[in-house]
């Protein structure tokens, strides 16, 4: 369970089976939801009773049912002071971090610390970002395959932050697939920036929250970080580099191909993408569809899957992603009963 600070709580021990709670700096109603909902899923969740009155919220039960249940509250009230709202699904994902087994809080809590930032730390939040993070400790090439919402692009710039922090290597070099042009940007209005812009905006805002805006800018003049097309990738050879390919369901085979033996001496890559949402036109094979095949069995390289579950955006997006999933089967299942 990740540690917060409880400074928005104070708590005072009344009886052996009962803690009282008093909400600060947050809104009651917010918390306890629609009729109180929110509580009502907590008592089934805990097995405990509770009372909510006001700022004051009381928890009755089972000691070790009430301490537990007191941990996830400083979450969900940390939560909630941060995005302004709690919904079923939050304290539903929050319990479920705080069951997993054999995981010591503190340890864990400094271990899975990936970048810490002026607007706190970066870290790990579900089981799959978790171990998708310690592959990227142990492996020079990580493939993170999953649904929009599950931070693979987000875990991956902070990583590659982490490690230009550190000195580990020399620069950052992210790039995406422009599809959407058809890889021939010469044609669209503007510059070369304001021309690519548009296709890498997203690793720029993940950038944005983690390096100060002054030293990114000269980092990107002194191009320590280099956001490029893919396209712009070709015949260049990467030392003490990380690289991060964002987007990868976009590659054809052979632009894979060519990104991958970039690599030079102490380097290291992550490549992220979603094989549900492939733009390719045509019957065009997909790199990254490919390389689960071709690369699956080498020594260094590890391929992590993501789903619903670890969706940490809006708490609609899980429920979206399994709509999909769910039309995509029984369109299928249908395709399959035409035949």
């Amino acid at each position: 369970m990740i540690c917060r600070d409880q400074q928005s709580i104070e708590v005072t021990k009344k009886l052996a089976d009962e803690k009282r709670i008093q909400l600060r700096g947050i809104d009651p109603i917010a918390f306890y939801g629609l009729q109180d909902e929110n509580l009502r899923i907590l008592e089934h969740l805990f097995e405990i009773k509770l009372i909510g009155r006001g700022q004051d919220l009381i928890l009755r039960g089972d000691e070790k049912l009430v301490e537990q249940a007191e941990r996830v509250i400083s979450e969900l009230i940390y939560m909630l002071n941060k995005n302004g709202s709690l919904a079923p699904d939050d304290i539903e994902t929050v319990f479920r971090l705080s069951q997993q087994p054999d995981r010591k809080a503190e340890e864990h809590d400094l271990n899975s610390i990936v970048l810490y930032t002026k607007g706190g730390t970066i870290k790990p939040k579900t089981p799959g970002q978790i171990a998708y993070f310690q592959s990227t400790k142990k492996n020079d090439i990580v493939v993170a395959i999953g649904p929009a919402g599950t931070g693979k692009t987000y875990l991956a710039v902070a990583v590659s932050v982490a490690h230009l922090r550190d000195h580990q290597v020399d620069r950052i070099v992210l790039c995406r697939p422009a599809v959407e042009a058809g890889e021939n940007l010469g044609f669209l209005p503007g510059d070369f920036r304001e021309k690519i812009d548009p296709y890498l905006r997203p690793l720029y805002d993940a950038l944005h929250e983690m390096v100060p805006l002054d030293k990114l800018k000269r980092f990107v003049e002194t191009r320590v970080i280099e956001i490029v097309p893919l396209a712009y990738m070709r015949g260049r050879t990467l030392h003490n580099s990380f690289v991060i390919l964002d987007e990868a369901q976009n590659t054809t085979t052979a632009q894979m191909k060519m990104f991958l033996t970039r690599l030079g001496a102490n380097s290291k890559a992550i490549i992220t993408g979603d094989i549900t949402q492939i733009d390719l036109p045509g019957n065009t094979e997909s790199g990254l569809v490919q390389i689960q095949h071709i690369l699956k069995n080498i020594d260094g390289i590890d391929f992590v899957y993501l789903t619903d579950k670890d969706a940490v955006r809006h708490h609609l997006v899980r429920k979206i992603i399994r709509a999909y999933e769910k039309y995509a089967k029984s369109d299928e299942s249908d395709t399959t009963e035409v035949e």
